[in-house]
């Protein structure tokens, strides 16, 4: 088989439709070559794996003025957390009368009346808020509230609850707006991850006190820390740790240094990982929330 012609420089890095190609002096033939895939009818590109951004921007290249990366597509370019981060097929939205796309790799939508739009790296996309609502249909309520905790999020938030509140106003009487109304009253804006979340509706499910979320507290050695779930009237924390509280030897040693201030202080923590089991984890938050006085419902 002889070997295909050398892309123009222009088209080797990005994706180019048969159309561009065809204006670059491109046979049919050198767009059906082996070393180029076809992500969408009509888009060809010799980049391989290609990850949600460019898949996003090889649909870009034919994608009609109107359109817009709407539903769990613009959640992910939006980092909200969902169960799945499976890329494909694109949720692609546009406002009537235009047709949905139809085509493979894309789910078609019609886009909610008054849905605002933003562009991420050159990409229409419906706003953050606008992008959670269209998720109420397809998620389960903590999955929900973890994605509506990451707008809210500690340190880096996407919107305010004013924001969401005006989104969910748009969204009017769909269907999916009883979901989001449920959720709504469970979201906290200082939410760190969707682990954190997901910890805390369960500790709520067990009838358990509210936590803050990543309250600060005030060390005696002089300088300030956060917990994840903080029960300050108990001095407990629920902290859940991550891969790189082991992995990464500076980290190690900061929490070996943070947890003995904490244990200096009259804190109980109880650290959570993957590998302990929620139950485990419940049955000693019990057990240190009763020792410090709380006399909750028996369990």
């Amino acid at each position: 088989m002889p070997k295909a012609s050398r892309l123009p420089a222009e088209l080797e890095t990005a994706p180019f439709t048969v159309r561009q190609a065809a204006a670059y002096g491109l046979t049919r033939r050198r767009t059906r070559a082996h070393d180029l895939t076809t992500p969408f009818r009509g888009v060809r590109t010799s980049l391989d794996n290609l990850d949600l951004a460019g898949l996003c921007t090889a649909y870009a290249t034919r994608m009609p003025q109107g359109q817009v990366f709407s539903h769990r597509t613009a959640a992910m370019l939006w980092k909200l957390p969902l169960p799945s981060s499976t890329p494909l097929p694109l949720h692609v939205a546009v406002p009537a009368p235009m047709r949905q796309p139809r085509m493979k790799g894309v789910v078609g939508h019609r886009l909610g009346t008054h849905a605002e739009t933003r562009f991420i790296a050159g990409l229409p996309v419906v706003a953050p808020c606008d992008a959670w609502c269209q998720l109420a249909d397809s998620l389960g309520h903590d999955d929900l509230v973890a994605a509506g905790d990451r707008l809210l999020g500690w340190r880096d938030p996407v919107a305010t609850l004013d924001e969401l509140d005006l989104a969910i106003a748009r969204f009017g009487s769909r269907p999916g707006v009883v979901a989001l109304r449920r959720a709504r009253i469970d979201l906290r804006p200082r939410s760190a991850s969707r682990r954190e979340t997901l910890l805390r509706l369960n500790v709520a499910r067990h009838g358990y006190p509210e936590p803050e979320c990543n309250g600060a507290i005030e060390l005696s050695a002089g300088r300030m820390t956060h917990g994840d779930l903080v029960f300050r009237r108990y001095r407990v924390l629920l902290e859940y740790d991550g891969e790189q509280h082991r992995t990464d030897e500076r980290q190690f040693h900061r929490d070996v240094e943070r947890l003995n201030d904490l244990a200096t202080d009259g804190w109980i923590v109880i650290r959570v990982g993957r590998r302990l089991p929620l139950r485990r984890a419940l049955a000693q938050l019990d057990r240190a929330l009763r020792a410090r006085g709380w006399s909750g419902p028996a369990r």
